[in-house]
């Protein structure tokens, strides 16, 4: 296995990403339209915070079946703004760091995503599944 591999050639360079200032309905609709289960929180390009679907079925999860999308919508945005919901001050890893750190960081974190920054600026994401096909990769 290549662990002196950069995360840069394993990361997800094309981002799905939330600025601060959304309504948190703009979440749910990413979740659901886009199949990632990790959204970083930018404002700008500097990277704020991290929402996960976890994170989000813990504001929903009652109010899923009861609702149609529009009126469950409606009482998230009215509640909740991303900061409240998001991680902030998120565990990164910079983009000049290793596979083998990023495997180390999200093996014993408790989480399955590692923003990637160049300084404040967010320029990737690194998931559990991401280490896992290079893995497959490699063998």
């Amino acid at each position: 296995m290549k662990k002196n591999d950069p995360v840069s050639n394993v990361m997800t360079k094309t981002l799905v990403t939330l600025d601060i200032n959304e309504p948190i309905s703009k979440a749910r609709q990413l979740f659901e339209t886009s199949g990632v289960h990790h959204l970083p929180v930018v404002s700008g390009d500097e990277l704020v915070g991290i929402m996960s679907w976890t994170d989000f079925l813990r504001i929903s999860f009652g109010e899923f079946g009861n609702q149609d999308v529009r009126s469950l919508d409606a009482v998230l945005d009215h509640t909740y703004k991303l900061a409240d919901v998001m991680q902030k001050n998120p565990t990164t890893i910079p983009v000049s760091g290793m596979v083998r750190d990023a495997a180390h960081v999200l093996a014993n974190g408790g989480f399955h995503s590692l923003p990637v920054v160049d300084g404040k600026k967010l320029v990737g994401l690194i998931t559990s599944t991401d280490l896992i096909r290079y893995l497959v990769e490699q063998y």
